[in-house]
């Protein structure tokens, strides 16, 4: 039995390929390689380049595979560029998720892991949020998100498909043995910002907001580490392969850090003292969020192995200075590596 990996060549989806190959999984991926990579895969993972809203496409890679699962993280993930670009979000997040279920059901896949976010309950009255909480995204994004738990839990009514919807947080860090990270051109998060800024990538930092209703006044997020969060979506197919219901459940750590703290972590770990700039606040951003994260332990016994804001940290600055190394090797006409940690594998 094949496991489809639709974003596998991504950020979450390359540490998620990792987890299933190093336990011995059969693993396909579909990728479109807009913000994934070719070389972020390990050697000999088929890959298959092309959208998920392709039917045609979907259902002829599940069929040839012999797909039972799905764990579907492809997506449209920065939340102001949903808030600027709201039609793209939902024909990428929405529309073509919508097909990838259909094509699912006509190819007879049993179990469906779907990549959600905790951006689906808005700007939440309670910390931490459970997953009973009102869910009310403040952007298209998190509205994108949303409208896909919907049709994943109809269509596992009509058709009997069983599923895991798994509500993250702020994900951050790197694979502990350096084998794939986040690689993206651009790249928003503030793990990954901050520490370019440390190693010198860019000439300063932003900090979007310091007047939010929290103890410093600027935001906090609960973050996890990737390697953990792969762990979790592992134990929740585990789950459904073992005859489980279907789960909704939040991943996160129940612990949340601010901008600043984070900011402070990483000139500790990293002992540059960067230039960090405030600037006013960006739409569609919540003032807290941090996960109520017992559902998954109990459901499926995840156990977090990394909760711990150095560590995260120390991942992400070993990545990025693979990175930064691959560029001067490069640069200076040397040959790179079979797998190029910058993740600039060609189409």
């Amino acid at each position: 039995m094949t496991i489809l990996v639709t974003g596998g060549a991504g950020y979450i989806g390359s540490h998620m390929v990792y987890a299933l190959v190093d336990a011995g999984e059969r693993v396909v991926v579909l990728d479109n390689l807009t913000t994934g990579f070719r070389s972020a895969l390990p050697q000999g993972v088929p890959l298959y380049i092309g959208e998920t809203g392709n039917e045609s496409l979907t259902r002829a890679i599940m069929e040839t595979h012999g797909v039972k699962s799905v764990i579907h993280f492809a997506a449209s993930i920065v939340v102001p560029d949903s808030v600027s670009n709201p039609l793209e979000y939902y024909r990428n997040n929405t529309v073509n998720s919508r097909a990838l279920l259909a094509s699912a059901v006509a190819a007879g896949v049993s179990h469906f892991v779907f990549s959600s976010t905790a951006a689906v309950y808005g700007n939440p009255a309670q910390m931490p949020v459970e997953e009973t909480a009102p869910t009310e995204p403040m952007s298209p994004y998190g509205s994108s998100k949303l409208m896909t738990e919907i049709m994943l839990r109809d269509v596992s009514a009509a058709h009997g498909l069983r599923y895991a919807i798994l509500r993250y947080f702020n994900v951050a860090g790197a694979d502990p043995l350096g084998r794939t990270g986040q690689s993206t051109p651009g790249a928003t998060h503030l793990i990954k910002v901050a520490t370019q800024t440390a190693l010198g990538l860019r000439p300063q930092m932003d900090v979007f907001g310091t007047d939010y209703p929290t103890p410093d006044g600027t935001c906090v997020r609960d973050y996890i580490h990737v390697t953990d969060l792969v762990a979790a979506h592992s134990a929740a197919l585990a789950h459904l392969r073992n005859g489980g219901d279907s789960l909704l459940a939040n991943c996160g750590y129940g612990r949340g850090y601010s901008v600043l703290e984070v900011i402070d972590t990483v000139k500790r770990i990293s002992g540059v003292d960067f230039d960090v700039r405030l600037a006013p606040r960006r739409p569609g951003d919540p003032a807290a969020i941090v996960a109520g994260a017992e559902r998954i332990r109990a459901t499926v016994g995840w156990r977090p192995q990394l909760d711990d804001l150095d560590t995260i940290v120390r991942h992400a600055l070993d990545w990025e200075r693979r990175l930064m190394s691959a560029n001067r090797r490069d640069a200076a006409g040397f040959p790179l590596p079979d797998h190029d940690p910058r993740g600039q594998g060609s189409a």
